[in-house]
């Protein structure tokens, strides 16, 4: 059974932004303004951000060129070799789900410590992951609808707060135009990748979307406003508190609520903090259980995966298997308290996937020249080249500063290379294995035909 093409550009607009908005945005948006001098955050964000455009137009041109939920994993197994692809593709998966998952339940649940001391904080997250599912598994439409009612109010609400903050001191910054060395704004635009990781979570909706070329609209569309948001509130809480004040709190856009607005914007900003981890959990399920879903029909995980819903047209396997693998990242998270190394691990993930996008779009070139590309970049080989080369020092960047990531990276990437070289293989096996005994067997001659 096939998946539903009911998405709009405007939902897909809203789950690229919706997987990339979340409340651990905030505390990657300090760590970039910490690496720089004075209120100018805002431009290592609008330099990430203007990076991310580079490898969302390298996305652009594979997404036209192969439109299937499979995305990432079909673009590299056609430009380097299904290993790589596999390797790739699964520990991105990884990485994305327990990264966003694990930052925002810890952000979730210091907050709501706070607020309701009374109930575990796990117990939160436990019904908002129930919530996400339940909707999820009735439809993408009822989903895709939550997803746009919550991520535009969001926005509005937050670049709302963020100037009433600025206009309280007068929108007057510190040393603007003055970040300083070289070091710095290289390791504040590494970490800034961050805010816009999952902008390309939108690639696997392709299969639901109503026209193929709302995917690469919606992610330029999603970079922009992130671009914006991030910008404007940043430099709002840098130039209202303290950096050390913001660097010590998981919530630092609760502390800056809290200076502006009292206890009255405290409040709203934990209803903004409930509604922002929900609409993250919700579009990272959405995305990733399509992409669960491709894997599982091309026999990279189980079959059980490919299982789609006959009412409601959900791939209603995975995501109940996300379900509990969100479990799992929060209580792992809460227990080990070590969050932001996720932050650092995601953002070196996705630059190195970034990287590989940009040689993919080469690749294919070469090796599919005839290939009707419905968004082609423009400039030759330019933007490609550029893309893998900026995010493969970026990635170099983060892991360096970063020993723990380069650790746990090192241990899920060995943990996907044994998937990939063990179970796989037996996946495709026993797949080839159910084949019908007609489909295998080679077709006989007409009885009579010989000799004749």
């Amino acid at each position: 059974m096939q998946l539903k093409r009911v998405l709009t550009l405007r939902t897909v607009v809203a789950t690229s932004v919706g997987l990339t908005l979340a409340s651990s945005s905030f505390v990657a948006a300090v760590l970039v303004a910490n690496y720089v001098l004075g209120d100018t955050a805002w431009i290592a964000i609008l330099i990430g951000g203007a990076l991310c455009f580079l490898a969302a137009a390298c996305f652009s041109e594979l997404n036209g060129l192969l439109p299937t939920a499979a995305g990432i994993r079909l673009y590299f197994s056609r430009a380097f070799n299904d290993q790589v692809s596999l390797v790739v593709s699964l520990l991105y998966m990884l990485i994305v789900v327990v990264g966003v998952v694990g930052v925002e339940s810890y952000i979730l649940s210091r907050v709501l410590s706070e607020t309701f001391p009374s109930i575990p904080p796990y117990y939160w997250i436990v019904v908002m992951l129930l919530l996400v599912t339940a909707m999820n598994l009735r439809g993408i439409k009822i989903a895709g609808v939550f997803q746009d009612v919550v991520t535009y109010s969001l926005i509005i609400v937050i670049v709302i707060i963020g100037l009433f903050a600025l206009s309280k001191v007068g929108f007057k910054l510190n040393a603007p135009l003055s970040p300083g060395g070289a070091a710095g704004i290289i390791q504040a635009v590494a970490v800034g990748v961050f805010l816009f990781v999952g902008f390309e979570w939108v690639t696997p909706l392709v299969e639901e979307v109503t026209q193929v070329k709302q995917i690469s609209r919606g992610m330029m569309i999603a970079l922009g406003i992130l671009s914006v948001v991030y910008a404007i509130f940043t430099v709002a809480m840098t130039a209202v508190v303290p950096k050390e004040i913001l660097v010590a709190s998981p919530a630092p856009q609760l502390v800056l609520a809290r200076a502006v607005l009292g206890d009255v914007g405290a409040s709203l900003m934990i209803v903004i903090i409930l509604a922002t981890s929900m609409k993250t959990f919700n579009a990272g399920m959405i995305s990733v259980s399509r992409f669960m879903y491709a894997s599982a029909r091309e026999h990279v995980l189980p079959a059980v995966f490919s299982k789609v819903s006959m009412r409601y047209f959900t791939p209603w396997v995975a995501i109940i298997t996300l379900f509990f693998i969100g479990l799992l990242a929060a209580a792992i998270t809460l227990l080990t308290n070590n969050y932001l190394v996720l932050v650092g691990l995601a953002a070196a993930m996705s630059s190195i996937v970034y990287a590989l996008v940009g040689l993919a779009v080469i690749s294919l070139r070469r090796r599919m020249p005839e290939q009707d590309r419905p968004y082609l970049i423009k400039g030759g080989y330019f933007v490609p080249l550029l893309t893998a080369l900026v995010f493969t020092l970026l990635a170099v960047a983060v892991l360096a500063a970063d020993l723990t990531a380069l650790l746990y990276m090192a241990v899920a990437f060995v943990v996907v290379l044994v998937y990939v070289n063990t179970v796989v293989p037996r996946l495709k096996k026993k797949y080839e294995a159910r084949k019908p005994a007609a489909r295998r067997r080679p077709a006989r001659a007409p009885q009579g035909s010989e000799g004749e």
